[in-house]
């Protein structure tokens, strides 16, 4: 019987390439820590990525909105009550003007009392850049005036319209966002430091402690949230500052939010407090917070961040539906919640459906969140 043939590879030898079921892996992706592989996966989900991209530039342009907006918050326009959104063009009569708006005849409609704006198609008025115009507090400590964009000269710019005291509607959209987007970021942030202490001490004590945490979470999770909401908000003082109301609300959303992430982590920590390492971690004298927070909470702290990726879209909605019902965020502070409680009126909205646009930077900021904590739960579990 004739021995069969062998041969061999001619190929350097490359001691970066490792064998990994059946195949060969580069170096680095054998060598990448348990974060870089999750990043790497979630880098497949595009949707995720593109949502990512879009949540980064929204949190980043709360810091500078005052620059950003064209009018200051409670920049008033008595001429425009309820003016229509003004597009902006390129060219006018087959040439390349710029970016311009025609500014807006106004006449009231005598039959129906209906405002009715018509543009003046004859003449153009570029937009400024860069330029200098209402004054303002950045973050309400230095006064300046510099804005991205500017309306012409001696005319307006308003892409989405006025309201009924003739405010911009998108530079109050724009100020709105610091607010709705703040309110979950500190509120989930509340909730995990309450879920995962709380949570973490019933998982790792058991026993009585475990079993008073369990009956504290059933009964929360017992009672409606949105009645809840409605008689905790409710029952905030009506004296108190914007500021207050505003943690006010941001407690209020952490309160009834905990329970379901220290379920969670007890769970996990069930599983995993007799583990060898934790067993060999308490033999050397280890404190209980330290085995907790050291070495229990870091083997499934992906899971908690793909699901504070999604809790954070549900205090955002909470927000929006109590402040819609006036029972949330009042004014003088503004939030996508306040705007859109502008627009309970039917006959306005029928007249004017440019008040309900505050309603989509909240669908499109739900979604994202939403996306993004789908691609962040696949990467954590690829055989989800």
């Amino acid at each position: 019987m004739s021995s069969l043939p062998h041969f061999v590879s001619q190929e350097p030898f490359d001691p970066e390439a490792t064998i990994a079921e059946g195949s060969i892996v580069s170096g680095a992706y054998a060598r990448a820590s348990q974060a870089k592989l999750i990043w790497w996966r979630f880098l497949r989900h595009r949707v995720a990525v593109v949502s990512l991209a879009f949540l980064v530039v929204s949190y980043v342009s709360i810091v500078f909105i005052e620059f950003l907006a064209p009018y200051e918050l409670q920049s008033r326009h008595t001429d425009y009550i309820f003016a229509p959104p003004q597009s902006v063009h390129l060219f006018h009569d087959g040439s390349l003007v710029g970016p311009f708006v025609y500014p807006l005849q106004y006449e009231l409609d005598l039959d129906t009392l209906r405002r009715v704006y018509t543009p003046d198609t004859s003449r153009p008025m570029p937009l400024r850049f860069f330029c200098q115009g209402e004054p303002y507090r950045f973050w309400g400590l230095v006064e300046a005036r510099t804005h991205l964009v500017c309306p012409p000269e001696d005319g307006t710019l308003f892409l989405l319209g006025t309201d009924r005291l003739g405010r911009d509607m998108w530079s109050r959209i724009l100020y709105g966002a610091r607010i709705s987007l703040t309110v979950g970021l500190v509120g989930v942030t509340l909730s995990f430091l309450l879920g995962i202490t709380i949570g973490g001490a019933a998982g790792y004590f058991g026993g009585w402690v475990d079993s008073a945490v369990q009956r504290v979470t059933e009964i929360l999770r017992s009672i409606p949230e949105l009645p809840l909401w409605l008689a905790l908000s409710a029952a905030l003082p009506v004296t108190w500052s914007p500021l207050l109301i505003y943690f006010g609300i941001t407690l209020i959303l952490a309160l009834l939010d905990w329970p379901g992430l220290a379920r969670a982590v007890r769970s996990k920590l069930f599983a995993l407090r007799e583990e060898d390492f934790v067993v060999a971690a308490e033999m050397l004298g280890a404190r209980p917070r330290r085995i907790i927070f050291r070495h229990l909470l870091p083997n499934f702290m992906s899971h908690l961040i793909a699901s504070a990726s999604l809790s954070i879209p549900t205090m955002i909605l909470a927000e929006t539906a109590l402040s819609f019902l006036g029972l949330g965020l009042r004014p003088p502070i503004t939030s996508w919640g306040v705007l859109l409680s502008e627009a309970q009126n039917i006959e306005a909205v029928a007249l004017y459906p440019w008040l309900l646009l505050p309603m989509l930077p909240v669908v499109l900021t739900v979604l994202a969140f939403s996306f993004v904590g789908d691609g962040l739960r696949d990467a954590v579990d690829p055989h989800h």
